[in-house]
């Protein structure tokens, strides 16, 4: 039985999302930018993707900009924002847990002398409070960057509450909201988010197609520029077949979201307490309650990541020790270690990450896998 757990990584795209990019492949091929029938064809998919969208976050379809993915977009928010600010400052404030692609855009703006960044620590849950992020805010500072989720260890963060104090201050606020999208609710209409980054390929749709939300009125430099594409906020020729699909997969996920999210959590809940009841040295990495329904990450004292994965990859699971982006390093995981976990607990982490297609014969099987390869491993 082939077990699929990596969901955090990347999830297999649905038969419906496929059905819905195929015709824009070879049939309404044309350039969207076009003033012919055929462009016109493809132009009408990427409105109709855009309504879409905007319809699924509670925005309004001008303030969504497709892009190539979740790296570009943060990217293009925080230095495209940054730069659109620089006459009041350069101060931006993150956590300690975000995404590489946020650390190591904000390292290379720093180094750069675009921007001083301040990087705030979390709890041993990996939750930044809105108070730290009171605190730390400066007459120059420009631009808060909290994740909604963790990638690697599920914490569900307090974006509400630190969104508020960005609005209070004046400050605008991004998140990025990659592994939050189809897990947990999020409305912009009802969320004080000025800027926020999603990617298809989370929530079941296709690789290579993301989107960010730029409030109206929040203005951002474009990261490439070029033509008059996305009202010239990201130039090239728009990939019709992706956005097609990620507008597709973001409406199963949204309209299916209560549903799956219950039934995610019932399995998850039910993959921790198997494990802690067989493993009883295992330790539960980030928050037992505001976790993303699909995560599990646990850290198994004495035992490699290393090799419980290929053990596991044996057993025909799949699984990761953390985030897909830092795959082959040798370094603990920069999250873990945020929590205060050490060293050794970091390099014995296990991410178990679930998804709407998860199955309880699934659960099963890592269940009755899981406990043996960490024993066969303990040192």
């Amino acid at each position: 039985m082939q077990v699929y757990l990596d969901n955090a990584a990347t999830t297999r795209m649905l038969p419906a999302v496929r059905d819905a990019m195929l015709p824009y492949f070879c049939e309404t091929y044309g350039n969207p930018s076009g003033f012919h029938s055929v462009s016109r064809e493809a132009h009408r998919a990427l409105d109709e993707a855009r309504r879409t969208t905007a319809k699924c976050l509670g925005a309004e379809p001008g303030e969504i900009v497709f892009t190539g993915g979740g790296s570009e977009g943060d990217a293009m928010l925080l230095r495209g924002a940054a730069r659109a600010c620089r006459a009041k400052g350069s101060h931006i404030v993150t956590s300690a847990i975000e995404h590489h692609a946020v650390l190591r855009t904000l390292e290379a703006m720093q180094a750069a002398g675009e921007a001083t960044v301040t990087v705030l620590p979390t709890d041993a849950e990996g939750r930044v409070s809105a108070e730290q992020v009171r605190a730390t805010i400066r007459p120059d500072t420009v631009l808060v960057s909290v994740m909604a989720a963790n990638n690697e260890v599920g914490t569900i963060e307090p974006i509400a509450a630190i969104g508020a104090v960005c609005r209070e201050a004046g400050v605008l606020f991004h998140t990025d909201a990659v592994q939050a999208i189809g897990q947990i609710p999020i409305n912009v209409k009802e969320l004080p988010i000025d800027l926020l980054t999603l990617t298809a390929h989370k929530f079941h749709g296709p690789k290579g197609a993301g989107a960010v939300y730029i409030r109206k009125g929040v203005r951002v430099e474009p990261l490439i520029a070029g033509g008059e594409q996305e009202s010239r906020r990201r130039a090239g020729t728009e990939n019709v077949p992706g956005i097609v699909g990620l507008a597709a997969a973001l409406r199963i996920a949204t309209d299916g979201l209560a549903e799956n999210a219950a039934r995610m959590t019932r399995l998850r809940d039910r993959l921790i307490s198997g494990i802690e009841a067989a493993i009883p040295t295992a330790i539960l990495n980030g928050s037992r309650t505001d976790r993303l329904p699909n995560n599990v990450n646990v850290s198994f004292p004495g035992v490699r990541s290393e090799g419980l994965l290929m053990r596991l990859d044996l057993c025909g699971v799949a699984a990761s020790a953390g985030s897909a982006c830092t795959a082959g390093s040798l370094e603990p995981s920069h999250v873990l270690l945020a929590l205060g976990a050490s060293p050794e607990r970091a390099q014995s982490a296990l991410r178990l990450t679930l998804s709407s297609l998860t199955t309880d014969e699934e659960i099963d099987c890592v269940l009755s896998v899981l406990p043996e390869a960490v024993r066969l491993l303990s040192v």
